[in-house]
């Protein structure tokens, strides 16, 4: 009998632990698959100097919707429009935040930019100041002369080269345009007139993007990864390349507070002191402390968002139109029949919109290389993602890259096929989700308008005047497509091309 009793009383306190462990398994927070982990570096060890194809390959194994440990910090990656609409639209608010990060706080004067400045009410105020005074269609427009200045420039170059038949390393070529004409916007000078060579300028800017894009060993371990940057240098390769960023933007900033800007033709900085002294325009009543450190981390910004990015454009759609001679053929002969039709020679701001098929190639461009791969962002508060939770202070990843890829949105997605934008409702503005170059929600990218018109421009007046041939010898299947390592996807070896200058009829007068 007392066997029995025993029986019985051990019976039930298995029932009672079995459905203890149940209930706190149901209340736990279901947590996104994660793959296996090492102690200390967690999933570090499987990312490869191309992270957005290293996630792209890890999601096929553990979903869309994937869990990673970087270090100490727990991170969340997405790759799928719907997972993506989750977080940039519906919990937009929940995970608008930015991680706080070594190299690019270090860049931003502790993170008072646009870019990576907390969420909040400086963030907001700064935002819409910059989006009025700098981004805005009327700012632009305002300096279209440059535009069309420096594009003016570069087709001398190429009409010089076509003479004697001499590949043109687009790669470099594009990235001085961007440069001088980015410079000339922000400085209202060119770099022989502030004592510099273009080369000198353009090498001082990639030592900033290369700051931006490194992950510094305190990012992964917050409390002792100091000890590790100074160790292996990182720490003094921030250093000198705020310094002289910062020295630089000194000197230019003295030459503007010593001169009377003649209306109508300020330039970006101009425009960044009248901020600062207050003189703008505010239907808010909070006023922000717009000090000197924020007019030069949003200088910051400029070059660092704007150099790199219209220059990996442009050279990414050359190396695809050379690579696809039809789609070369038809782009082209739409720009020169629209100038035979209206007997104008000369590709304006004005004229791009009506140049459709460009507008596709540039589109299809960016959904196969968008410059900024990954979307980053950090959440402020408890969400979820799907069926799975997130927490407060967690690194979230959207693989612009792997979207722009998946062919659950985009049939035949690895190949170049602009027609696909065809009545189509897809565009740049952050509501399609299969579709995010240039992000969405509250951190989309402000400089939207800035960056597409010099694009689109620079890619109408390449295709317009000149053929494009390949280097003797070489073929279409050789040109490489291979990408380079860093915060932005850059074609990792130079494109190389012969520019033919383009015969008009004869009957026709340029």
């Amino acid at each position: 009998m007392l066997f029995l009793l025993l029986v019985v009383l051990l019976l039930t306190i298995l029932f009672l632990v079995k459905n203890k462990i149940k209930a706190n398994n149901e209340n736990k927070p279901k947590l996104p698959p994660t793959p296996p982990k090492l102690p200390i570096i967690g999933n570090l060890h499987q990312l490869g100097s191309l992270t957005h194809q290293s996630l792209w390959k890890l999601s096929k194994t553990y979903g869309h919707i994937m869990g990673l440990q970087l270090g100490k910090v727990p991170a969340i990656v997405i790759s799928s429009a719907k997972a993506a609409e989750d977080v940039l639209k519906i919990n937009d608010l929940a995970c608008c935040d930015r991680p706080s990060l070594t190299g690019p706080a270090k860049l931003a004067y502790n993170n008072i930019d646009i870019t990576f400045s907390p969420y909040g009410e400086y963030w907001r105020q700064i935002r819409k100041l910059c989006v009025l005074k700098l981004f805005s269609s009327k700012s632009v427009q305002s300096f279209d002369f440059i535009r069309d200045d420096e594009i003016h420039s570069l087709n001398d170059f190429l009409r010089e080269s076509s003479v004697s038949a001499t590949p043109v390393n687009l790669s470099v070529k594009m990235a001085t345009l961007m440069a001088s004409n980015t410079f000339r916007t922000a400085f209202g000078k060119r770099f022989s007139e502030c004592g510099l060579e273009s080369e000198v300028f353009e090498q001082m800017i990639h030592r900033a993007m290369d700051v931006v894009g490194t992950f510094a060993a305190s990012d992964m371990f917050p409390r002792m990864g100091w000890i590790i940057d100074r160790l292996t240098g990182v720490h003094a390769k921030f250093e000198r390349s705020f310094r002289e960023m910062d020295d630089f933007f000194e000197i230019v900033i003295a030459e503007h507070l010593n001169r009377t800007p003649e209306k109508g033709k300020e330039d970006l900085v101009d425009l960044l002191l009248s901020i600062e002294r207050g003189e703008y325009d505010s239907t808010s009543t909070t006023q922000i402390n717009f000090t000197r450190d924020c007019t030069k981390a949003v200088i910051m910004d400029i070059f660092t968002a704007g150099v790199d990015t219209g220059a990996i454009t442009v050279t990414w759609a050359m190396s695809e139109l050379a690579k696809n001679p039809r789609v070369m053929k038809k782009v082209q002969h739409e720009i020169r029949s629209y100038c035979l039709k209206k007997n104008k020679f000369k590709i304006t701001e004005s004229d791009i919109n009506q140049l459709d098929y460009l507008k596709m190639v540039v589109k299809e461009t960016l959904r196969l290389h968008p410059a900024a791969p990954i979307l980053l962002r950090e959440s402020i508060s408890e969400f979820k993602v799907g069926e799975y939770q997130v927490s407060p202070k967690t690194v979230i990843q959207v693989n612009v890259w792997a979207i722009g890829r998946d062919p659950n949105y985009w049939p035949n997605s690895e190949e170049f096929i602009p027609e696909r934008f065809i009545d189509s409702c897809v565009d740049f503005k952050g509501q399609n989700f299969e579709y995010l170059p240039f992000g969405a929600g509250r951190r989309g990218c402000p400089g939207m308008i800035m960056g597409l018109t010099m694009v689109e421009l620079t890619l109408a007046n390449l295709l317009c005047y000149f053929d494009w041939k390949l280097p003797i010898g070489m073929k279409e299947s050789d040109i490489d497509m291979e990408e380079g390592s860093g915060i932005t996807v850059f074609k990792k070896s130079p494109l190389k091309l012969v520019p033919v200058s383009y015969e008009w009829p004869s009957e026709v007068q340029t």
